[in-house]
């Protein structure tokens, strides 16, 4: 922890002077939290009839299960049997990590079709309100942008504010694998944007840090998974200057990466408080995890990158114009996420930002910020360009570097 002066007065204003610039500043992000969430939880029921179920007279493996007995699960079944328990249970199968990857793209479509149907319903719906209605038509929309041609989702769960996981690439065949992990305000909602803030959302970071990848190093193939499959923080409020929704996160970051398949190396891109779960979830993550990369961090819960106790490389950036630079890197009672890590004492191989505009954009296509991005997601280590703090960035790497 962060060491303070002695007086109790002082201690205390600091750490209402940290909540009340971490409260406006999450204000200035433009994203809506959605409001009016619906009551049902169609995955709840969806996992309670899979318990009770069963294939060829054998009960049905936990959803729990560790992912090396649902794919020895699966492994064992025909396709037919396969196809049948992605028909009956899409909300189960798609997201269970183990099934095969083809299987899980093929259930969330079918979830995602079920969820669209029930949508339409809903936006007809008299007893709603107004807002209500309105909210439904928004969600139908999103669903059916989902279910265009081509688009692939190892994750997809419809209640509440929602989950998603999109995979742009062939992850069977992948030699390097990207995960984008958002942060405040990421849903269903949020999912993906059109026009100008495009690459400011999961689905346009993925898309965006893809097609820097293979324009600039064409020779690796490389597969980006825009993962927005945790709940994040709402809008302002308690839990964004805490790091209790980082700590739930980490579990599900740590399960995906843990049941990926193939053996390729897994690098993380982790934008704001997605930086606080990813430093949560540092310390669990596999082997083949080589880089973690934070940009527009408000601190990854440790005071220096050792504390992470991780043999990824850790990459940090931050733009000259970000407003998370003012949130004061402390913490207090559990409240603020740690040390800055664009400081040279935390540790970590500081990138250059270049010229990304403001705290959303770090994606955007031709910038440094996303040249360096790629280089590391491709493993191109000798590409990245160190910020002036860190002249040395990509000196004595650890990792496996593709090209």
């Amino acid at each position: 922890m962060t060491s303070f002066d002695s007086s109790p007065t002082l201690t205390a204003w600091r750490a209402l002077l940290a909540i009340a610039v971490v409260f406006v500043m999450l204000a200035t992000t433009g994203w809506t939290a959605v409001r009016h969430q619906q009551s049902d939880a169609p995955r709840t029921v969806a996992l309670a009839s899979w318990a009770k179920g069963s294939i060829a007279g054998q009960a049905l493996p936990s959803a729990d299960a560790p992912p090396y007995k649902l794919a020895h699960f699966f492994a064992a079944l025909t396709d037919a049997q396969s196809a049948r328990l992605a028909r009956k249970y899409p909300l189960v199968v798609g997201n269970l990590n183990g099934a095969p990857v083809t299987l899980r793209y093929r259930a969330n479509r079918l979830a995602l079709e079920q969820a669209r149907t029930t949508e339409r319903t809903r936006v007809h719906d008299q007893r709603l309100s107004p807002d209500g209605r309105a909210e439904a038509q928004h969600r139908a929309d999103r669903f059916r942008s989902m279910l265009a041609a081509g688009r692939h989702f190892l994750a997809f769960d419809p209640t509440g504010r929602g989950h998603a996981a999109e995979v742009i690439g062939d992850l069977d065949r992948a030699d390097r694998v990207s995960v984008i992990v958002p942060g405040v305000d990421t849903n269903l909602l949020t999912l993906e944007r059109t026009g100008s803030k495009t690459n400011a959302a999961p689905v346009g970071m993925a898309k965006s840090l893809y097609a820097a990848e293979h324009s600039a190093h064409p020779g690796v193939r490389t597969v980006v998974i825009a993962w927005a499959d945790y709940t994040a923080p709402a809008g302002i409020g308690m839990d964004a200057a805490t790091g209790n929704l980082a700590e739930r996160g980490a579990v599900r970051l740590d399960a995906l990466v843990g049941a990926l398949p193939g053996t390729a190396p897994v690098s993380l891109f982790c934008h704001s408080y997605g930086s606080v779960l990813c430093g949560v979830a540092a310390d669990e993550l596999p082997d083949r995890v080589t880089d973690i990369a934070v940009a527009g961090s408000p601190g990854m819960r440790v005071d220096n990158a050792g504390q992470l106790h991780t043999r990824a490389n850790v990459w940090a950036m931050r733009d000259n114009g970000d407003w998370i630079e003012d949130v004061p890197n402390l913490e207090v009672g559990g409240l603020g996420h740690g040390a800055d890590p664009v400081d040279p004492d935390f540790g970590a191989r500081i990138a250059s930002a270049g010229d990304a505009v403001g705290h959303s954009g770090y994606f955007e296509p031709g910038t440094e910020s996303l040249g360096n991005f790629a280089a590391i997601g491709a493993g191109a280590y000798d590409s990245v360009t160190c910020a002036q703090s860190d002249n040395g960035c990509h000196e004595q790497i650890s990792g496996h570097a593709t090209v």
